[in-house]
C-alpha cells in the first residue's frame, strides 16, 4: 500500500541545507560548533526562557530534568496516564514512581482537580504534559506546585508555540522539555530541549549532558554524567526550522480550520477545541468517533485509500510495564475513541477536503 497521506512529515524549505552543508565545510559535525550556540539562543528567545540546552532527544530532556531536580528512588511524579511512555519511562530510569491521573474530557488534558488529592509525602514533582498542542490549566498547576513545594516540569514536545493566557508553554515550571523528533512542529531529525529560568539548574543540565565533566579541569569527571548532547548538524537544521516557525504555525492553524469545516457538521465527529485565554498550535488534527469499533474502521478505510492516521495513546496504567487497577475511565475513553488525522504543513484545503471525503464514505457504507 503506497501512502500518499502520512500523519506528518516536516516542512524542510528554508536554509536546512545551507546550514547543513556550513557544517560539512567546517567539519563541525559532532557535539560541538556554531549552530548549537545559535540555535539555543535562538529557541530561549522565541519561547521566552533565559536558558535552553539542547539534547539528543525529548526522552532525554525528560530525563535531564528529572536528574537536575534530584528526584530519585522513593519518590513519587505526578503525571497523565493519557500521554506519549517517554514521561513515565524518565520517571522510572531515576527509581521514581510515576502517578497517574484521569483526563478532562473537553481538552484531552490533566484533570488538575484530581492531583491534588494524590500528593504524598512522597511526592515531588508534577509533570505538565501538553497534549497535542493544547495546554494544561497552568494556574491550579502552579498554585498546587507552590502550596506544596514540588517541582513542575512542562512537556512541551507537543506544543511548540502554544500558549495559556498570552504566555508560551514552557515558561510557567521549574524546567521545561522539548523534543524535536521528525514528526513534531519543528525537528532536528532528533533532538530535544531543556529550558530553564534558573541558572543553577541550567550549568547541571550542561554537566549531565556532557559527561559530567568539571567545568574547570577538561577530563576531570567528578560527577556521573551522560553523553546526550545535540550535535552540531542537527542544530544547524533546528534554526533553520525555527526560522519558519511562525509560517509552520499558521499553516496547521489553517489545516485545522479546513477539517473544521469539512467534517464540522459530522455528527460522530468531536474535534479537540481550543479553550478560551489559550493558544492551540494543533500539534495533529486530532478527534473523537463514537466509540472504537467506528475509529478502527474509520483508520482501516483511510489506510486502504493511502491515508495514514494514528489512534490516541494507550493510557499509561493499561501499558503491560505501567499495568495497574487504576480505574481511569476519561483517559480510556479518549483512548479508545482518538483519531489523529495528516496534519503537515504542505497539506492543501484541497487534501483535506479529500481526506474528509474519505471519512465521510467510511460512515455511509
Amino acid at each position: 500500500m503506497t501512502i500518499q497521506y502520512p500523519v506528518y512529515k516536516p516542512y524542510l524549505n528554508g536554509n536546512e541545507k545551507i546550514y547543513v552543508n556550513q557544517c560539512l565545510d567546517s567539519s563541525w559535525i559532532s557535539s560541538q560548533g556554531e549552530f548549537i550556540e545559535r540555535f539555543e539562543q535562538a529557541f530561549a528567545e522565541y519561547i521566552g526562557m533565559p536558558y535552553a540546552l539542547s539534547c539528543t532527544n525529548g526522552t532525554v530532556a525528560l530525563h535531564l530534568a528529572l536528574l537536575t531536580l534530584g528526584i530519585t528512588h522513593g519518590d513519587e511524579v505526578i503525571l497523565p496516564a493519557l500521554t506519549y511512555v517517554a514521561g513515565a519511562n524518565a520517571v522510572h530510569y531515576v527509581g521514581a514512581t510515576p502517578i497517574f491521573i484521569d483526563s478532562e474530557p473537553e481538552f484531552f488534558q490533566m484533570d488538575v482537580n484530581k492531583v491534588e488529592a494524590k500528593i504524598t509525602s512522597k511526592t515531588k514533582a508534577i509533570i505538565a504534559v501538553h497534549l497535542y498542542g493544547h495546554v494544561c490549566e497552568m494556574d491550579k498547576l502552579t498554585t498546587l506546585a507552590k502550596k506544596y513545594n514540588l517541582y513542575l516540569i512542562e512537556d512541551c514536545a507537543e506544543a511548540i508555540g502554544s500558549q495559556y493566557h498570552d504566555q508560551k508553554a514552557g515558561t510557567f515550571g521549574d524546567i521545561a522539555t522539548f523534543s524535536f523528533f521528525g514528526n513534531k512542529t519543528i525537528t532536528t531529525g532528533e533532538g530535544g530541549m531543556v529550558m530553564t529560568k534558573n541558572k543553577a539548574l541550567a550549568k547541571k543540565v550542561f554537566k549531565l549532558k556532557g559527561q559530567g565533566v568539571s567545568a574547570h579541569t577538561k577530563y576531570l569527571h567528578d560527577i556521573v554524567g551522560y553523553n546526550y548532547r545535540m550535535t552540531n548538524i542537527c542544530c544547524a537544521i533546528g534554526l533553520a526550522q525555527l526560522e519558519n516557525i511562525e509560517l509552520i504555525l499558521n499553516q496547521k492553524s489553517k489545516i485545522a480550520n479546513w477539517y473544521q469545516s469539512a467534517l464540522g457538521d459530522y455528527e460522530a465527529i468531536c474535534f479537540h477545541p481550543q479553550k478560551e485565554g489559550t493558544l492551540h498550535t494543533y500539534w495533529l488534527v486530532s478527534i473523537l468517533l463514537k466509540n472504537k469499533i467506528q475509529r478502527d474502521g474509520v483508520m482501516a478505510y483511510l489506510l486502504a485509500h493511502g491515508i495514514d492516521s494514528r489512534p490516541f495513546f494507550v493510557p499509561m496504567h493499561k501499558l503491560p510495564i505501567y499495568k495497574s487497577n487504576l480505574s481511569l475511565p476519561i483517559a480510556e475513553n479518549l483512548s479508545e475513541r482518538g483519531l489523529n488525522l495528516p496534519s503537515y504543513p504542505a497539506l492543501t484545503e484541497s487534501d483535506v477536503k479529500h481526506i474528509s471525503l474519505k471519512i465521510r464514505e467510511f460512515s455511509s457504507l
